[in-house]
């Protein structure tokens, strides 16, 4: 049987091409909102830390309808550290709409989502989004979308896809650029007629593939899948299974089911084969899991999600200052949050690390584990960070290395100061070309090579360069390199810094803290120049005499504090050195806090090497 009252579609791009807008605009001419009901911009980023960055971070459903047909619609992420996110949702979908900015054009991770679409043999409707921008460049765009399709082995079908022309903003859509669009009705219109209608057995025993978790603290954990044969209903009896562990069967009865109805969730009493459902019941279901009937329970395969390339180690806060800020401090409370997380991050590995308070944590990147950190320090947890390592693997009996491919778009006058430090970071140039008034240039470059580098590349380019990254397969190991060619200054007493002890230290580096900065001895207050770590007293006071007054302090001037963000501290810290996050403050500190011991330590390692 062919549902025709209903398709299911997943919306995927490179990060900011404008997937959350363009669903906006769709939203709006589905009828989601009433007459009298506000707007909301990027309705689909949800999540506090979505909606300050401006990024979509987890995949979310909605619904419309249109024509008495309801469309299903999935928001991905763009960003290459959530590919995860993108690589199961494509099982719930039969089709995708492929989107492009007019001015960028294809980018790494349009690449890579649309050769997991492709590998799925979904259909594609490409769509040439910010057709408004002044630098678009759409002609050009056409032709490189074309080149994607033909580098990725696309069939004569994919080639022969429709293309839109968009502008998300606007919520209007139109089939030639020189069209002005009035509206979203030709996108419409296009996914009833090319994306295919579900197919399937409504009557066949069910079956149901857990592709996403929600959870919910009064009803648990909540299932999001495709149902792809037969009716799943109220208080059904099941059982569920996994493909990749033929043994492993349990029962479990169904409470209740949900369909996507706009931005909200439609409690039903059943749904049908085709539908993209919710269901709650189930208290130990797992992303890839298969919902069947017990009289059958056959389940289904689902896509190998790529293996982690990163890993750093987050252990129990020991500081002076452990305990002051956060609600949530023993390793037991970091433990059950950090595998609570991968029951809904398929991308992501936890296990137990050397130490009884320390745990592992891999992921696809540095933005991927900095996002954890976030939403646990707001969650009121307390945790010691170390360097991000990549993850070597031995293929063929050689020792093989992460490999990233490198996006850089710079204007004209960067290139060189660019190509220079990549170069020496080990970088090996693929293409460079001309993208309107800047220089698009591609490298390949080990992983652990671009440690540290963002922040130099956005002070090379003056703020105005784009750098996009993805991961690139394994390759043998490229030999040892330098990436950081600074130092730190370490706070060598206890107390709270001083404008005295401040001035006396700036000539030494750049700070990171200002005046009445509680600190404690390890504690790094600042970068020195050199490749050299150096041990400051910034809570020196000024002794007070019968010639100088207390009133002279006021005449110091100081240069203001760098304060470095939390992917700014991932990125600086070396390998002796951890990050220590609380809900109110980042602080960078080094692994052994008093002085003596360190510099022993350091000598030991010296005349060990």
């Amino acid at each position: 049987m062919i549902r025709e009252d209903l398709r299911n579609v997943a919306i995927i791009a490179h990060v900011d091409h404008g997937k959350t807008t363009l669903v906006d605009g769709m939203l709006r001419q589905g009828g989601a909102y009433h007459e009298n009901q506000a707007v909301v911009e990027r309705a689909m980023d949800s999540g506090a830390i979505e909606k300050e960055r401006g990024i979509t971070i987890l995949a979310k459903n909605t619904a419309v309808q249109y024509n008495g047909v309801k469309i299903n619609i999935v928001d991905t992420p763009g960003h290459a550290d959530f590919g995860g996110e993108v690589e199961r949702i494509l099982k719930m979908v039969n089709g995708v709409i492929l989107l492009v900015d007019a001015a960028e054009g294809p980018m790494p991770q349009t690449r890579f989502v649309l050769q997991r679409a492709m590998e799925l043999n979904h259909r594609i409707i490409v769509v040439v989004n910010k057709i408004d921008r002044p630098d678009a460049r759409i002609p050009e765009v056409i032709d490189e979308t074309l080149e994607l399709l033909l580098d990725l082995n696309a069939t004569d079908e994919q080639l022969d896809s429709p293309m839109l022309f968009c502008c998300g903003r606007t919520g209007t859509a139109s089939l030639s650029p020189e069209e002005e669009g009035v509206d979203l009705t030709p996108l419409f219109n296009t996914i009833l007629e090319y994306i295919p209608a579900p197919e399937g057995d409504p009557d066949g025993d069910l079956q149901v593939l857990v592709s996403s978790i929600d959870y919910n603290d009064y009803v648990g954990r909540i299932g999001i899948g495709r149902i792809e044969r037969g009716t799943l209903r109220q208080n059904q009896e099941v059982v569920i299974c996994n493909y990749h562990d033929p043994d492993a069967k349990r029962r479990a009865k169904i409470v209740s089911v949900y369909q996507f109805s706009g931005l909200d969730r439609a409690s039903v009493e059943s749904a049908k084969m085709g539908d993209i459902v919710c269901f709650s019941g189930a208290a130990d279901i797992s992303i890839g899991d298969t919902v069947t009937a017990p009289t059958n329970p056959e389940p289904l395969e689902f896509v190998k999600v790529s293996e982690p390339t990163m890993e750093m180690t987050f252990s129990v806060n020991d500081s002076p200052f452990a305990g002051k800020e956060g609600k949530y401090v023993t390793s037991r409370q970091i433990r059950d949050r950090l595998y609570k997380e991968t029951l809904k991050d398929v991308s992501l590995r936890v296990t137990d690390g050397d130490t009884t308070d320390s745990f592992k944590v891999a992921g696809r990147g540095e933005m991927h584990l900095s996002i954890l950190i976030e939403t646990m320090r707001r969650e009121n947890f307390e945790l010691c960070c170390s360097m991000p390592h990549v993850l070597y693997k031995e293929i063929d009996g050689v020792l093989s290395e992460p490999m990233e491919r490198v996006s850089i778009d710079v204007p004209d006058d960067a290139v060189g100061s660019v190509m220079q430090k990549l170069g020496a970071r080990k970088g090996e140039l693929l293409e460079m070309s001309k993208v309107g008034s800047r220089t698009r240039i591609e490298y390949s470059i080990p992983s652990r090579c671009l440690f540290g580098y963002r922040s130099e590349f956005m002070t090379d380019t003056k703020g105005e360069g784009v750098i996009n990254t993805l991961f690139d397969g394994y390759q043998p190991y490229k030999g040892d390199v330098t990436t950081r060619y600074t130092g730190s200054l370490i706070a060598s007493e206890d107390g709270e810094a001083t404008s005295y002890g401040l001035y006396n230290s700036q000539d030494r580096g750049a700070l990171f803290i200002g005046v009445q900065t509680p600190v404690y001895e390890g504690m790094i207050v600042g970068e020195c120049p050199k490749q050299e770590d150096i041990a400051l007293n910034v809570c020196k006071k000024k002794h007070l005499t019968s010639i100088r007054s207390k009133g002279a302090d006021e005449a110091l001037i100081l240069t203001p504090p760098k304060v470095l963000s939390l992917e700014q501290a991932i990125e600086y810290i070396a390998d002796d050195e951890l990050i220590e996050v609380t809900p109110k403050s980042i602080r960078l500190r080094k692994k052994i806090l008093n002085t003596e011991l360190r510099l022993k330590a350091e000598a030991r390692a010296k005349k060990g090497n």
